[in-house]
């Protein structure tokens, strides 16, 4: 029986200073709203190595120990998976820049959920800030997709 699946590697970084948190207003049509910093691990990179490199790209800031506190992930009709590393960072050098993903700016951990959130942002929070959840999955049930928080 052959394993081997398909699967899409990518990450996102939720980067605090304070009681404030970092945020980009994503301008892309597939995933608009506000989001934190990430993207996909290239080739021959390490997963540590491209949210490092995604959030100097898409903020400007160079991350410094970023920690791994959970995974995002799902199972695509087609059989792939897709996984997103989850990574929180407060330790950073640089001064803060927008790019062609969006505005990048600091906002009072407070207003987060006041913002017109990235899809399900609301909840994937949850396993940033809460050391005993580590998973966000999605599981497609009869058409609709149901969050599992584990």
């Amino acid at each position: 029986m052959d394993r081997r699946k398909l699967v899409t590697l990518t990450n996102l970084c939720m980067i605090t200073k304070g009681d404030k948190i970092l945020v980009i207003d994503r301008q892309k049509k597939d995933w608009p709203g506000f989001t934190f910093p990430g993207g996909h691990v290239e080739d021959d990179e390490s997963i540590v190595d491209s949210v490092i490199r995604e959030v100097k790209e898409e903020t400007g800031l160079n991350i410094q120990n970023p920690k791994l506190c959970g995974v995002k992930d799902w199972v695509n009709s087609d059989g792939s998976r897709y996984i997103v590393f989850l990574y929180t960072c407060n330790t950073f050098t640089g001064d803060i820049i927008s790019s062609n993903e969006g505005n990048v700016s600091w906002i009072k951990r407070e207003d987060f959920l006041k913002l017109k959130l990235s899809v399900d942002m609301d909840v994937l929070i949850r396993v940033f800030e809460d050391p005993d959840i580590t998973e966000f999955y999605y599981q497609k049930i009869n058409e609709e997709w149901n969050i599992h928080l584990k």
